[in-house]
């Protein structure tokens, strides 16, 4: 039998590559992992995690707003400080940093701080070294996407928005998917004036058609430009900023200029498919249900790969790896009934099914729709309005699809994706008591 220096050996330091690392270590393998930035990938450092942070920040803008309907003086108007949220962000990233770093430490993982290429299917190049591995693991998640835009150069992507220089008065967000959606309401509720285009007519396409036209209103009622079939033709620097000329030859004015256009696999330079290792044509690792490549030593999860692009899906794709190469095999992922959320202002919650797809799928379909104005605005003297829909397979009256816009969504669909994932049908939550008053009880009184 070959003599590897390791068991396993990752490429990736993210979420999915950390899990698999120590897990895999954990069970006495051993395991080297390769990342060349700060641990934690795009969630810990320029994704999920900053991304809430911000959203909280701008949460206050709201609060300091309905204050006034709740009985309470503000004693002067409330100021911003962005560099007081960046260095609060960039200490609590650095925190998580160590976190990450102890647990490979606590299980005996090795840490190499480099870039790191495939050299055949047991070899890997990094730091100048190479290392031999029974099995290498490729999660190196996904990169910023920008098209070939004449001034494309003058335009930042979603990594760089955690820690501009200067606070944006005037932002001009270009992209229709839940990045964009993200970084338009949080720096409106910030302060800033966003003009968020969406070159086709709605904005996240992926997503219900009702829940998309519901919180297109929403973010405009907020006071985002939502610009419709609309896209950028040109960017170019001027004394006053950035001039965005778009497409029906109008122009419109920015300080900064965000390209949310979409994130592709991190596998450029990587070495994959010299050595054997096949791509899909957006370089993604094409994986099999065991998550291994063309090259059967060769495995990848998360981003990289081919399936659902989400942080606890990366998780547990990951599990599921470390079971497979470590342990006895059984465990498997189902992609059915995955729970999301989008930090917009109003938050988006959805599990399963949209509608469109339910009835592709199922057949015939039943729709329960409920739009209402949540308690707390009726004080507060803001005119947000929440949106729930279930959708149910008519033939096994089965939850098939629950979607919300409204605060706290994903909050609130968490729990009933557990029930999903159980079977619930309409019966079942109709038969289940709500708790008053709470937006989560329409879940269970619609009809």
């Amino acid at each position: 039998m070959p003599h590897f220096d390791f068991d396993l050996f990752v490429i990736g330091g993210g979420s999915g590559g950390v899990r698999a690392a120590r897990m895999a270590a954990q069970r006495g393998a051993r395991v080297a992992v390769a990342e060349c930035a700060a641990l934690g990938g795009t969630c810990v450092n320029v994704g999920c995690i900053p991304k809430k942070l911000y959203s909280y920040a701008a949460g206050y803008a709201e609060a300091f707003e309905e204050a006034p309907g709740y009985g309470w003086t503000l004693p002067e108007a409330p100021r911003f400080d962005w560099n007081t949220l960046k260095r609060q962000r960039a200490q609590e990233i650095k925190r998580l940093n160590g976190v990450y770093q102890g647990l490979l430490d606590g299980a005996g993982v090795q840490l190499i701080p480099a870039w790191a290429q495939l050299i055949d299917g047991h070899t890997v190049e990094a730091g100048g070294q190479r290392h031999t591995a029974r099995h290498i693991l490729v999660a190196t998640g996904g990169m910023p996407f920008v098209p070939e835009i004449a001034g494309r150069e003058h335009a930042l992507v979603s990594d760089q928005m955690f820690d501009l220089p200067e606070f944006p008065r005037r932002l001009v967000v270009v992209g229709a998917g839940y990045i964009a959606c993200e970084f338009a309401s949080i720096f409106r509720g910030l302060g800033a004036q966003v003009t968020q285009l969406v070159r086709k007519p709605h904005v996240l396409d992926a997503f219900d058609a009702d829940v998309r036209q519901f919180l297109a209103q929403e973010m405009g009622k907020h006071g985002v430009d939502l610009r419709l079939n609309t896209q950028p033709e040109r960017l170019q620097r001027t004394d006053g900023g950035i001039a965005v000329t778009l497409t029906h030859g109008q122009q419109v004015q920015a300080d900064t200029v965000l390209f949310a256009t979409g994130r592709r696999p991190n596998t450029a330079g990587m070495g994959l498919e010299a050595a054997g290792v096949a791509l899909d044509r957006n370089g993604a690792v094409v994986v099999d249900a065991q998550y291994r490549s063309s090259v059967p030593s060769v495995l990848a999860v998360g981003d990289v790969s081919t399936r659902m692009p989400l942080t606890p899906v990366a998780l547990a794709e990951a599990m599921v790896v470390v079971d497979q190469l470590f342990g006895d095999g059984r465990r498997r992922m189902d992609y059915e009934f995955v729970p999301t959320a989008v930090f917009t202002h109003p938050n988006i919650g959805t599990c399963g099914h949209t509608e469109a797809a339910a009835r592709a799928h199922f057949g015939q379909v039943r729709i329960f729709r409920s739009e209402f104005r949540p308690l707390r605005h009726t004080l507060s003297g803001r005119s947000e309005r929440t949106f729930m829909k279930l959708i149910v397979d008519a033939k096994t009256d089965r939850v098939v699809g629950l979607h919300m816009v409204g605060a706290d969504a994903g909050e609130i669909v968490q729990g009933f994706a557990v029930a999903m994932r159980a079977g619930a049908t309409k019966a079942d939550f109709d038969s289940t008591i709500g708790i008053h008053p709470t937006a989560a009880e329409e879940f269970v009184t619609m009809r």
